[in-house]
């Protein structure tokens, strides 16, 4: 088998609740997402997605996906997919870093063993080790009120897993989370993000008033592992890190230092399933938990989500996102589909999802053999 065709397409996807605030003024209604079809010389097609959080989340944007595709396509010419190992080796010989343009090539890949073999990704990321696991959802950034009925409001649909958008003034933060955890029950979980956001200081006095609050957990309260380290000398919630852990030397890092209990593995900023499952696998082993997401995307992103998370032991397991539950836009059905706060990964297949192409309309860039 040998990749004959990589084909790159662009489709948007909006915010299902209008508009998406996190700390620092970042605001999200629509995000460019990125497609990765390859064809084989057998005829069979792998799929993956790519959607950077805007500009300015991380080191990633939509149109520096699709330019670094462009320039790392004629490399995969020829290349056999199920040989995941040599396909990136010529990734990265085509193009150093730029892991999340990485991502849905590796992802297409993966599709495509996956259909070789004659089975689910599950399987071939270590076996269904869960069928059912919990989901949670992103609380945008708003007044206190706005925030809790936004809450109540995914509570009553089954979330019971909630990221809060914090990163603001300290005590206006403080506000926001406790009137949180009013429209929440003792079951739920409350995680305080402040995505980077807070000054150092900040993120201290923000620590130190939220400590006493009861199941709260504290998210990537300021931009470096350095701060981050800093504010958790200050308090006694457990900590989860974020945009910090890009690879395994920066989560050995953190280890190493007492940083965190859990982080969130986004497979694009990782570069894709294969170094995700690397990066999972680790956890496991240093007793830590994940949540399993990416930084945005539709039904493709939400499928190879699911298929690392059902792959996950329930111990490791912190949360996952459905990121197709958040977006309007669906290219397969809107599968994997969540209920009432629980998702499951498909069963066929490889990703297990058909990808209707008349939504795609024609490809942005191809490159043949």
């Amino acid at each position: 088998m040998k990749i004959a065709r990589v084909e790159v397409y662009g489709y948007d996807l909006h915010y299902i609740h209008g508009t998406y605030v996190m700390s620092g003024g970042r605001e999200v209604a629509a995000l460019p997402s990125t497609v990765v079809r390859l064809v084989t010389d057998e005829g069979a097609e792998g799929w993956g997605e790519v959607c950077p959080l805007g500009t300015t989340y991380l080191p990633a944007f939509a149109d520096g996906a699709r330019a670094a595709i462009r320039a790392m396509a004629p490399a995969l010419l020829g290349a056999d997919p199920r040989h995941l190992g040599p396909v990136n080796d010529r990734l990265d010989g085509a193009l150093a870093g730029h892991a999340y343009a990485k991502s849905p090539i590796d992802i297409a890949c993966w599709d495509l063993l996956g259909q070789a073999a004659g089975c689910p990704l599950t399987v071939l990321l270590g076996g269904r080790r869960q069928d059912r696991y919990p989901l949670y959802f992103a609380v945008p950034l708003g007044t206190p009120a706005d925030m809790a009925a936004y809450t109540a409001a995914r509570r009553a649909e089954g979330i019971h897993r909630f990221q809060l958008k914090v990163g603001g003034r300290p005590h206006e933060d403080f506000a926001r989370v406790r009137r949180v955890l009013e429209a929440t029950g003792d079951d739920d979980v409350v995680i305080a993000d402040a995505n980077g956001g807070w000054a150092l200081q900040d993120a201290i006095v923000a620590a130190r008033l939220l400590d006493p609050l009861p199941r709260v957990y504290l998210e990537q309260p300021c931009a470096t592992l350095e701060e981050c380290l800093a504010v958790r000398r200050h308090t006694t919630l457990p900590m989860v890190l974020d945009e910090v852990i890009t690879d395994v030397p920066s989560l050995l890092r953190a280890a190493a230092a007492g940083g965190l209990e859990a982080f969130n593995l986004k497979i694009s900023k990782v570069g894709g399933l294969t170094k995700a499952r690397l990066l999972r696998d680790l956890a496991e082993s240093l007793g830590l938990r994940v949540t399993i997401e990416d930084t945005w995307g539709g039904d493709l992103v939400t499928a190879a989500v699911s298929h690392l998370a059902a792959s996950t032991s329930a111990r490791a397991l912190f949360t996952v996102s459905f990121m197709n539950d958040w977006v309007k836009e669906h290219l397969c059905g809107y599968e994997p589909r969540s209920h009432a706060g629980i998702g499951q990964a498909p069963s066929g297949p490889g990703l297990g999802v058909r990808v209707d192409r008349a939504l795609l309309g024609s490809p942005l860039f191809s490159a043949a053999a």
